[in-house]
């Protein structure tokens, strides 16, 4: 390996981590870049989006398979991205790790209820940050797979039927 890939050497078990795209939506640019920092020793690709229209627009151009998204946002917030997402086929599958400086219990049950499926505090710790990106990216693989065996076990009834 060359001098500096070691960091970025994949485990086995997160061979999906080259494959897979991280959007970071924070409308502050030193969060951005702190969070873009971090995600560096990931082999991920990695996108931003500055607020919540932004982020639509990146979804929509990149198919991420994660998001880590702030709550308080100018023009859409994170709430009001993360509901839209999951209310719509194309995107509900899409981990959202919410990140945010709210901590108050109803800040919590608001994003569980427009359907995050984590979310940090800021100050953001990179080692709690890493660990729970590669879990949903874990998931968000882990779906695929079972989704392409259910459809490939589709597809053999559908023969087996036709015999």
């Amino acid at each position: 390996m060359a001098e500096g890939e070691q960091d970025k050497a994949v485990p086995n078990n997160e061979s999906f981590l080259p494959n897979s795209k991280v959007l970071v939506v924070d409308d502050n640019v030193q969060n951005l870049e702190l969070m873009q920092a971090f995600l560096e020793t990931l082999p991920v690709k990695v996108f931003t989006a500055v607020d919540g229209i932004d982020c639509l627009e990146k979804v929509a151009q990149q198919n991420p398979d994660l998001i880590l998204l702030d709550i308080m946002m100018p023009r859409m917030s994170g709430f009001q991205v993360c509901k839209k997402l999951k209310s719509d086929p194309a995107t509900r599958d899409i981990q959202i790790l919410m990140v945010t400086a709210l901590n108050e219990l109803g800040d919590i049950e608001q994003a569980t209820e427009c359907g995050t499926d984590d979310f940090v505090s800021k100050p953001v710790n990179k080692f709690e940050l890493l660990t729970r990106v590669k879990s949903l990216l874990r998931v968000r693989h882990l779906k695929g797979e079972l989704e392409r065996a259910l459809s490939y076990l589709d597809e053999v009834e559908q023969e087996e039927d036709q015999s």
